[in-house]
């Protein structure tokens, strides 16, 4: 479950998950009924895990029960709002390594057929970055029943191995594999069971809950009404997790293995428009990418001085807890960088500046805006890594443009989907010029790119050419 060839396996995998369980002639209706009737085509659920794992008694399961779907794409339950986030960035740590999640509500309903009739879903996309590498992405279907829980209707995984898909493991869908899941209850007690997952052996989740009305550190201060879980996993373990109002999976694990919300919006959204202080931030780090490329270093000098001033007076208003040292830790390696005149390692410390700095300007944008600014963010560590050979690199850069593209599909005016399908031209032929493994070209796509969107940059240095 996820807070949660790539073209052609994501077409192949919808199109026979999607397919499996439809009938092209029925009506989209209000859906009763958990588990399938006997008349239907549904997978029945696989053997319990009762022999194998530590499981709760029947008795503590609510979610053994039969929901009504009459408006389920209508999200309110305020431990899981998926209707209302816009987007949601996770940081942490996997096995010690530097891990960051976007989770994004994509535009538009998916159709569910159970078997017994159809049921419009949202769609959520999960990005997970290991380092700077593409490590997972999912598309999880939600939707709400009646009573006000919150059911779990399947995802497409593509796990990633070098940038490139190396499994679809863990990938499931309502009726073609088992029943619809229960991801949250209407009214968590504490005792409580259910599971997000429950097609033992390929994938489980058995969730207990252990606490309710938890006060946890939000972003930007004190997020009261929270509850505390235990979840079992496949393996026989159990995983701490947190949910909290208006924000959904809030903390995942500990120690080496810890995802924790760092912003949501709409709900982290602060108004007016964006600080002079973030923008200098921003255009810095493009500046001393450009400056660092030509070795102008008394120039990179001079704008790390003021983007270190920048982030001091930006830091005396409301900055989300987890970002803030995530952002002064890169800026220290960026100036660090630049007094050694290290060309690499400075072009590739102003990219991490601006990432950081771009989550930071979620706060002001739209989430449209800010994506856009992903993919000029994604055409600079593609030239990083187009320069320096590296293949898996390359591939890792590609296939996450590609996701953030699908972000952008059917969003927007006029002007949004133009970018849009300019960015996606230059996209195909950078897939074709990766398979053909030219980096020249790759290199020249990617720079093209970062022209398609220079209009869009955050408008901090419009007279200066920003290409690189």
């Amino acid at each position: 479950m996820r807070p949660p060839a790539v073209v052609l396996a994501l077409a192949a995998v919808t199109a026979v998950a999607l397919g499996a369980c439809s009938d092209p002639g029925s009506p989209v209706v209000p859906t009763t009924g958990l588990v399938a009737s006997r008349n239907s085509s549904c997978k029945p659920a696989p053997p319990d895990a009762e022999n194998t794992l530590p499981i709760a008694p029947a008795s503590q399961r609510v979610d053994l029960v039969a929901p009504t779907f009459s408006n389920p794409t209508s999200v309110t339950n305020p431990l899981f709002p998926i209707s209302r986030l816009n987007q949601v960035i996770l940081v942490g740590l996997s096995d010690g390594e530097p891990f960051r999640t976007e989770t994004t509500l994509l535009p538009g309903t998916q159709e569910i057929d159970l078997g017994y009739g159809k049921v419009e879903t949202l769609t959520s996309q999960y990005i997970a970055y290991r380092g700077r590498r593409i490590d997972e992405v999912a598309l999880d279907w939600y939707g709400q029943a009646d009573d006000g829980s919150v059911w779990y209707f399947g995802e497409d995984v593509f796990n990633y191995e070098d940038g490139e898909v190396d499994n679809l493991d863990g990938t499931w869908l309502a009726c073609q594999d088992g029943p619809v899941a229960m991801i949250m209850p209407a009214r968590p007690r504490v005792g409580n069971v259910y599971r997000p997952e429950n097609l033992y052996p390929d994938v489980f989740e058995e969730v207990t809950v252990s606490a309710v009305g938890v006060t946890v550190d939000g972003p930007l201060g004190p997020v009261g009404g929270a509850i505390a879980v235990k979840e079992l996993h496949l393996d026989g373990k159990f995983e701490d997790k947190v949910f909290a109002p208006g924000y959904g999976e809030f903390s995942t694990g500990s120690g080496q293995n810890v995802e924790a919300l760092a912003l949501a919006v709409p709900i982290d959204a602060l108004p007016g428009p964006m600080p002079s202080e973030l923008r200098t931030l921003l255009a810095g780090s493009r500046a001393v990418f450009r400056a660092a490329r030509s070795g102008d270093w008394a120039a990179a000098s001079r704008t790390v001085g003021a983007m270190k001033a920048a982030w001091e007076r930006y830091q005396a208003g409301p900055v989300p807890r987890l970002l803030e040292p995530l952002t002064a830790e890169s800026l220290d390696e960026l100036t660090e960088a630049v007094a050694s005149r290290e060309p690499a390692e400075s072009r590739q410390a102003a990219v991490d500046v601006l990432r950081n700095g771009l989550d930071l300007s979620l706060q002001h944008r739209s989430r449209v805006e800010v994506d856009f600014a992903r993919l000029d963010l994604w055409a600079r560590q593609l030239v990083i890594d187009a320069e320096a050979r590296d293949g898996p690199g390359v591939r890792s850069d590609v296939a996450i443009i590609k996701w953030i593209l699908d972000r952008l599909a059917n969003t927007g005016d006029k002007r949004d989907k133009g970018d849009a399908q300019r960015a996606r031209q230059i996209r195909q032929a950078l897939q074709a010029d990766v398979e053909r493994g030219d980096f020249a070209a790759v290199l020249n796509d990617a720079r093209r790119l970062q022209e398609a969107l220079r209009r869009r940059l955050d408008g901090e240095d419009k007279e200066r050419d920003d290409r690189d």
